[in-house]
């Protein structure tokens, strides 16, 4: 069955999908003048590859995220928890997505008339955190040796830092970033607040980082073992790796399945 992946974020929308191992993937340039919704529209007029038929197709969003455990979640309170975390949300219709390996369901939401517009074209649409390949792809990495870890990776003018304690989230938040001051004070803050050892433990790295070098040197002031994602060399050259401009949790969607 093909399947087209569709990305959104607050300024960026992309459509990609797979036939035998190859990626094709590209980014639309939203206007700022119409709705998203209407910009939609219009990419499934223009977008060669949106006239072929999909029988699904996978929507990863990025909005604000809530990570609940599966052992406090219900499905009746999901609207009103949300929306009692993050205000202005009128226009945008919640939902969930279970993260099984880490026994948590992440609560985030979509705007209302670009789902419908999804709804109305497709007939199997389904939602997930635009970060969550990144989540399984680090939770797997974080068995590896006896040190603690601490994962930062920055999307979207974002930073998302989190940990795992066995089969987990120890920690998880989401912070604006445009510098690299901001993502090294976000890192070292919670890094305090997880006890963590600087001559010890260890700090990853990866996405869209702001002044790369900067970070890095800053960063390595106050951690000994501080770790950034090469997609490229940890993936042999893949060839989804080379894709300018395709985002680094998506090139893991397709390097890791998930």
């Amino acid at each position: 069955m093909q399947r087209l992946v569709v990305r959104i974020s607050p300024d960026s929308l992309s459509f990609s999908t797979s036939s035998r191992g190859e990626v094709t993937f590209e980014s639309y340039a939203l206007k700022s003048s119409i709705s998203l919704a209407a910009n939609l529209r219009e990419a499934l007029r223009n977008v060669p590859m949106l006239h072929e038929s999909y029988q699904r197709v996978v929507v990863m969003t990025d909005s604000p995220m809530l990570i609940v455990p599966v052992s406090l979640f219900s499905e009746d309170h999901v609207d009103e928890l949300y929306r009692y975390t993050y205000t202005g949300q009128e226009q945008r219709v919640v939902v969930h997505s279970v993260v099984p390996e880490l026994n948590a369901v992440a609560i985030f939401s979509v705007q209302k008339d670009f789902r419908q517009v999804l709804i109305d074209r497709f007939p199997q649409v389904s939602f997930r955190p635009a970060t969550s390949p990144v989540w399984y792809h680090f939770y797997q990495k974080s068995f590896t040796g006896n040190r603690a870890k601490l994962y930062g990776y920055c999307h979207d003018h974002r930073m998302d830092v989190f940990s795992f304690a066995t089969n987990r989230f120890k920690f998880f938040n989401s912070y604006a970033v445009s510098n690299p001051d901001d993502a090294l004070y976000y890192l070292l803050a919670v890094w305090k607040q997880l006890g963590m050892i600087p001559q010890e433990d260890e700090l990853h790295l990866s996405g869209d980082l702001p002044e790369k070098e900067t970070l890095l040197e800053r960063a390595r002031q106050f951690v000994k073992r501080v770790y950034v994602s090469n997609p490229s060399g940890e993936f042999n050259r893949a060839n989804v790796t080379s894709i300018e401009g395709m985002p680094y949790d998506l090139m893991l969607y397709y390097l890791k399945g998930k």
